[in-house]
């Protein structure tokens, strides 16, 4: 049986990276052990790459940290390529290019601080959830 998909907005990744104590640090210790499948695009990598840096002062991480934990993200993640076939569709289109990694990685979920940002995905058969959401349906916590 297939694993569940999901893509990781990078609000959950940032906030992963600022408490470890919270679902969103939780859930990316998940990351690779065989609970989930995260999916990845360019676009969504230099996201991560370009915000992330501006949090490192509320962390204990340095750059060289950073670096080790995107690499690993990218290893243990599924890539695809994405082709902006349609657009714009959800009120913010910045938010686009993720719910277009969602539908290209038949994603099951989108995880996500900013669920009003994804307003009426369901069409696409994606959902979107908090990481505490996500951790606590799927039986993690």
């Amino acid at each position: 049986m297939r694993k569940v998909q999901v893509v990781i907005d990078t609000n959950v990744f940032v906030s992963a990276l600022r408490n470890d104590t919270g679902a969103s640090f939780f859930l990316l210790t998940l990351v690779g052990k065989n609970e989930f499948e995260i999916n990845l695009s360019v676009p969504l990598l230099l996201e991560y790459d370009a915000v992330s840096p501006r949090h490192l002062k509320q962390t204990n991480l340095n750059v060289t940290d950073l670096s080790d934990i995107l690499d690993y993200i990218c290893s243990a993640s599924n890539h695809h390529k994405i082709n902006y076939l349609w657009r714009p569709f959800l009120k913010v289109p910045k938010d686009d290019f993720v719910l277009e990694l969602a539908v290209k990685s038949e994603s099951r979920y989108i995880i996500t601080f900013n669920k009003k940002d994804f307003k009426n995905i369901s069409m696409f058969g994606v959902t979107a959830v908090t990481p505490w959401e996500f951790l606590t349906a799927r039986g993690l916590l």
